[in-house]
């Protein structure tokens, strides 16, 4: 659920929506990273002015922790092109 709600929202902020890609990381039991990787111009976009497009999705996946338990980091980083 988490999941999909990041790849579609990613791929709704960012110009170049072809070029966003996810990678998900088991840490631990209850403990799970997701990478989105995007094109440069697209990871200000995702991070935000002062981080706060990434503070807030980060906010709306803690308040789906209420049926989920798991824990999730999340990373923005730029495409090696």
């Amino acid at each position: 659920m988490v999941e999909d709600f990041l790849c579609e929202y990613a791929k709704l902020i960012a110009d170049y929506p072809e070029k966003v890609k996810f990678e998900k990381i088991e840490l631990g039991e209850n403990f799970v990273e997701i990478i989105i990787y995007a094109h440069k111009s697209d990871t200000g976009k995702l991070i935000g002015k002062d981080g706060k497009m990434i503070n807030a999705i980060k906010t709306v996946i803690v308040g789906s922790k209420a049926k989920n338990p798991t824990s999730y980091r999340v990373t923005v980083k730029a495409l090696e092109e």
